[in-house]
């Protein structure tokens, strides 16, 4: 069964710590489910998030480093890595005033906008909302990611 997206998805750290940690059982059996059908989406990962990532599971313990690593590199293999330039920058620092976002956030969400990502998968922000052109969610609070993900069998 093949599928095509309407959008370019990126996922936050935190879906793909989710994605790793057992401990987090629902959790983690959506974010296992979600990094499963980004693979059949147009899904570009963030280096800031594959940054995150690594210091989030091996500071908590979660992950011993090589195993990280591996997951990482895995991930490389897999998905597209974005990175942020100057003028990323330097929206996300405007973003941190003009939509009250935490910095992090914001250079995430930002990268993700110059890469054009239409959809940014987190539960870090607030609410489902839109930000010049980019719509932020939280699919772990989502019935239906096929649905979300815009893919049609």
């Amino acid at each position: 069964m093949s599928f095509m997206s309407a959008q370019r998805i990126t996922l936050d750290t935190n879906l793909l710590v989710y994605a790793v940690d057992t401990s987090a059982r629902d959790r983690h059996a959506k974010a296992q489910k979600l990094v499963e059908l980004a693979l059949k989406a147009d899904c570009v990962l963030t280096l800031q998030a594959l940054g995150e990532f690594y210091f989030a599971v091996t500071r908590k313990g979660k992950l011993p480093a090589a195993e990280a690593k591996a997951q990482i590199e895995a991930w490389q293999d897999l998905f597209p890595v974005v990175v942020a330039k100057p003028s990323t920058l330097n929206r996300a620092i405007a973003a941190t005033v003009s939509q009250q976002l935490g910095f992090w956030d914001a250079l995430l969400w930002a990268t993700a906008r110059d890469a054009g990502v239409t959809l940014l998968l987190s539960e870090e922000f607030s609410g489902d909302s839109v930000l010049e052109g980019v719509r932020v969610v939280n699919p772990l609070v989502h019935q239906d990611l096929l649905g979300l993900l815009g893919l049609k069998p």
